[in-house]
């Protein structure tokens, strides 16, 4: 007989491999990031599943929450402007094309973009991580 899942067993395991203590609204919120394929949402997206999904959270406890994910490896943030990002649950390098108009973010293979003459150093000296591209398209 196959053992049964819990509804948050693959949440639970995701925060506790990073560290992470599975409160519950970390739990509510890495269950409604991670059950499904990879995706591109904003805080206040997130936050407006959660209240559909009747999780009562607050749009600061969503940032918080996501930007606790990132530190820890499971998001990567995507900064399409000043006022505007986007966390994406694809954390392998990548890039993206950003349709202006409408908002959306696409994955972008790593392979598709090639790139000659990048430092490996930051002007003070510290090593560069990676290199994110993000290709504007109109409409």
């Amino acid at each position: 007989m196959t053992p049964v899942a819990r509804p948050f067993s693959h949440a639970i395991d995701r925060l506790r491999a990073v560290w992470l203590r599975p409160t519950r609204q970390r739990l509510a919120l890495a269950k409604l990031l991670f059950d499904g394929c990879d995706r591109h949402i904003s805080a206040e997206q997130l936050h407006g599943a959660a209240l559909a999904a009747n999780i009562r959270v607050s749009l600061a406890t969503v940032y918080n929450t996501l930007h606790q994910f990132t530190e820890a490896g499971l998001l990567r943030e995507i900064v399409v402007d000043a006022g505007r990002s986007y966390f994406d649950t694809n954390v392998s390098l990548h890039h993206h094309y950003f349709y202006e108009k409408s908002g959306q973010l696409v994955d972008l293979s790593g392979d598709m973009i090639h790139m000659e003459g990048i430092p490996l150093h930051s002007p003070d000296g510290r090593r560069v991580s990676r290199v994110d591209v993000i290709v504007r398209v109109d409409g």
